[in-house]
């Protein structure tokens, strides 16, 4: 699974961490994560961020 990186803020998204506090569980691709999921530093929306 492909590690994402947000272009606002440089915060990475790694699946095999996923978003816990987020309710994104571990092991969860970047491309299942839920329409509504924002970066959780900026709040940016998910295209904003590009593969690593």
């Amino acid at each position: 699974m492909e590690k994402y990186i947000c272009t606002n803020c440089g915060y990475i998204y790694d699946p095999v961490l996923g978003d816990e506090e987020n309710g994104v569980s571990r092991g969860t691709a970047f491309d299942n994560l839920p329409d509504d999921w924002t970066c959780p530093v900026c709040y940016v929306e998910k295209d904003q961020f590009d593969p690593l």
